[in-house]
């Protein structure tokens, strides 16, 4: 299998989660919109709604190739952030039982290490360019500066 036609299989399985996960924030924000709150984030639809379209947009644009590296690389922030703001630290729901705050604390850990995980996943795209099956490819964006 030639080297593009795995860099456009890498592209579409990292825009898969983006895609569907922006869709779904933009016709129901509403646990996301708690997500935000619980983090003490002011206007919590409002950034519910603009991550569901930015994670939209910059999924369709990892999908297709266009813009590859300056996505990639604010792909790569959103995932470093959202990890770290709402996917760090231990899960503690009232009137739970221990043990199912720790197996929510545990899960809470592993989507920490998986955006984490995109998030190099990204850099590594956005150094090495999305390949020659992609927009980017027929505007000559495809080398790493």
């Amino acid at each position: 299998m030639s080297q593009n036609v795995i860099v456009l299989i890498g592209r579409i399985l990292l825009s898969i989660i983006f895609i569907t996960s922006g869709f779904g924030k933009l016709t129901d924000p509403s646990a996301t919109a708690g997500m935000i709150t619980g983090a003490g984030w002011p206007a919590a639809t409002a950034l519910a709604y603009l991550a569901g379209l930015f994670e939209l947009v910059a999924g369709l644009a990892i999908l297709v190739g266009f813009q590859t590296r300056i996505a990639s690389y604010l792909l790569a922030a959103f995932c470093v952030v959202t990890a770290f703001v709402f996917h760090s630290g231990a899960i503690n729901v009232p009137d739970f039982p221990p043990a199912a705050n720790g197996l929510l604390t545990v899960f809470n850990q592993i989507m920490m290490m998986k955006n984490i995980t995109i998030a190099g996943a990204f850099l590594v795209l956005a150094g090495f360019g999305p390949g020659a099956l992609a927009l980017d490819a027929r505007t000559g964006n495809t080398v790493a500066a």
